[in-house]
């Protein structure tokens, strides 16, 4: 199913669904920042998705980490918060979902990287390397939070 971001964008479908999230920052020892390509949209993004009933937000990332990349994390800190209610997702089916998600800081602690059904690539990034990649807004911001390297953002 594809998707198309719009954020701040007075052209934006009005949204229909709020859906809590999770993204996650995932670390390497090296420093590096692991990256999907996803299906989708053909942007690079973090892992992460809709948090399921029966779980938490932490609990969410490590699954959605797992299932999109292979890899296991443990949750170490938070990045931010972002809910700007001008961005929006629009799925082909008709949803027009408000941003509501937390993004979570973790470290890889078993596993092997694998493609999942949403990306055709998943791979690390030395930090310097993500300026040049095709990534929407809200993604980017989330990597920018995190080189901050401040105190999490509330967006």
């Amino acid at each position: 199913m594809g998707r198309r971001d719009y954020e701040d964008d007075p052209d934006a479908p009005e949204a229909n669904s709020l859906v809590p999230a999770a993204s996650v920052v995932v670390v390497d020892e090296q420093g590096r920042v692991l990256l999907q390509r996803r299906v989708d949209n053909g942007m690079w993004a973090l892992p992460g998705g809709a948090m399921n009933i029966g779980e938490s937000l932490p609990e969410c990332a490590v699954r959605e980490t797992r299932e999109e990349t292979g890899l296991d994390v443990e949750i170490v800190g938070l990045v931010g918060t972002y809910t700007n209610p001008g961005h929006v997702f629009a799925y082909d089916d008709g949803e027009v979902r408000q941003e509501f998600s937390i993004c979570f800081l973790a470290r890889p602690v078993a596993g092997e990287i694998v493609v999942s059904d949403e990306s055709t690539d998943v791979r690390w990034f030395d930090a310097a390397d993500v300026d040049a990649l095709p990534m929407v807004s809200g993604i980017r911001k989330r990597v920018n939070d995190w080189r901050s390297g401040t105190m999490p953002a509330f967006r």
